[in-house]
């Protein structure tokens, strides 16, 4: 059996073996069968049994709560969906793509409340995002996603930009020009939110099943009464509605295999710090506010509650014929990268050591689209394609999802990325081929306006085959 804690260093730090919970070894007949026991299901889950007439309810997952992206993020609880501002408008309206805006920053607040309702200790800090521009390149790039934003009406409360000197006091990394910050975002220990639902979830009666592999799952099938259903190696669960909430991990459905591709995004952490170099890297990331900066190829970091720099970003490849697999959470080049990154953006604090390296896939659809939705004729509602951006994303699922399982005509079930379908990602080699080609040009997009201190044209095509 795994150590599962070693998954992360969020899971290592819970601070006590990860013993799993029974395995599904009979048959069920429940109202709600949910697959993944992550996020996305356990806040479905959430919602669905605080009805007034909670249905029944099994979380069935292939190895324990938080073994995928929900124990192993960068906890960023935040406000970010993978759709730009503009897109949404583009396709849905102005008007929808506000309420869309929102909803998500609503939602960083309920995960807040949730956590302090329930008694989960996740450390969660509200202490907002920031986005910093470390040369010529990022600075144009960031003063235009401004001037957009202002263009759709999205006001200063929610993005504001900040000069060079009070961006170098919110996050004291080198050769900072500006950024712009966001309220909209909270960094939390995600290993701790995520086990702490699970525990909330059984105090209501929820059935979870861990150790527990769906090898299929049927449909409901066209005009008749028989419901959908869940084969596992070992039992099979009929139920009303079957939620599939597996995100990177959906590719292992054969029925779903090209819906959302698996791509890696790792991480490393840092020894605790101490007081006096913590305080070092800014006020803000001292506090709990995470951070990026304008490159392409995504960074992400925050201080944790304890002290230490929690640190990823993406470059990992994409693996053919969409594997996912352990060995993949761990790539050297990577993790050595991200060190070095790390190195460069705070040179004040030294040497230092990194003393948990890990990773794990994230869920991309072809658009670059999230979505939610239930099929009332197979009865299978889905939820993912988060693009690494569903701490946040994952609780509004889970709302409309349960709203659209019990039918209640709420304002989420009428957002913009309900019922949104996505393309399949094209056959072998082609996937392998486009997905690696992209991330190579982010890449190298970033190495050409380091050089030349112009926005690169390869990203802006890039962006457009991704619907930015």
């Amino acid at each position: 059996m795994l150590d599962y804690r070693n998954v992360s260093y969020w899971m290592d730090s819970l601070g006590a073996s990860i013993v799993p919970r029974p395995s599904l070894a009979r048959d069920l007949d429940v109202d709600v069968a949910i697959v993944g026991g992550g996020y996305t299901g356990l806040w479905t889950a959430y919602y669905l049994a605080l009805s007034p007439r909670p249905p029944s309810i099994a979380v069935i997952e292939q190895e324990v709560v938080g073994y995928g992206a929900s124990g192993r993020n960068g906890g960023w609880c935040s406000a970010l969906f993978a759709a730009t501002h503009a897109r949404l408008e583009r396709e849905s309206g102005r008007e929808r793509m506000h309420a869309m805006r929102r909803a998500m920053n609503e939602t960083v607040d309920e995960v807040g409340r949730v956590a302090a309702a329930e008694g989960i200790d996740c450390s969660y800090r509200k202490e907002g995002s920031v986005t910093l521009a470390r040369s010529k390149a990022q600075l144009e790039s960031l003063e235009r996603e401004l001037e957009e934003a202002r263009s759709l009406g999205i006001p200063e409360e929610d993005l504001r930009w900040c000069e060079g000197t009070e961006a170098r006091e919110m996050v004291a990394a080198a050769a900072s020009l500006g950024a712009l910050f966001t309220p909209h975002c909270a960094s939390i220990h995600p290993a701790k939110l995520v086990r702490g639902l699970a525990g909330a979830l059984e105090r209501r009666g929820v059935q979870i099943y861990e150790r527990s592999e769906v090898l299929d799952i049927a449909p409901a099938p066209a005009r008749t009464s028989k419901s959908p259903l869940v084969r596992t190696r070992n039992a099979r669960v009929r139920a009303g509605v079957v939620v599939v909430a597996t995100e990177g991990y959906t590719a292992r459905l054969r029925a779903r295999h090209r819906r959302v591709v698996p791509i890696y995004s790792l991480m490393v952490a840092t020894e605790p710090l101490g007081e006096d170099r913590a305080a070092s890297l800014g006020s803000a990331a001292a506090r709990g506010a995470t951070f990026t900066d304008g490159r392409h190829l995504i960074i992400y970091g925050q201080v944790t509650s304890d002290g230490r720099l929690a640190f990823g970003g993406r470059g990992a490849p994409y693996h053919f014929g969409s594997e996912v697999r352990q060995g993949f959470d761990r790539d050297r080049k990577v993790h050595s990268s991200l060190a070095r990154v790390i190195a460069e953006l705070f040179p004040q604090l030294g040497p230092f050591e990194v003393t948990h390296r890990w990773g794990g896939p994230i869920g991309v659809h072809r658009d670059w689209f999230p979505s939610v939705g239930l099929d009332r004729t197979s009865r299978i509602a889905s939820a993912g394609g988060y693009v690494g951006d569903g701490v946040g994303t994952t609780n509004l699922a889970g709302r409309t999802l349960a709203d659209l399982i019990s039918e209640r005509e709420s304002d989420l079930v009428s957002l913009p990325w309900v019922g949104h379908e996505s393309p399949d990602w094209e056959p072998e080699p082609l996937r392998w081929l486009g997905v690696n080609a992209g991330l190579r040009a982010m890449e190298m997009a970033d190495l050409m306006e380091s050089r030349t201190g112009r926005p690169s044209r390869l990203a802006s095509a890039v962006d457009r085959l991704t619907g930015g």
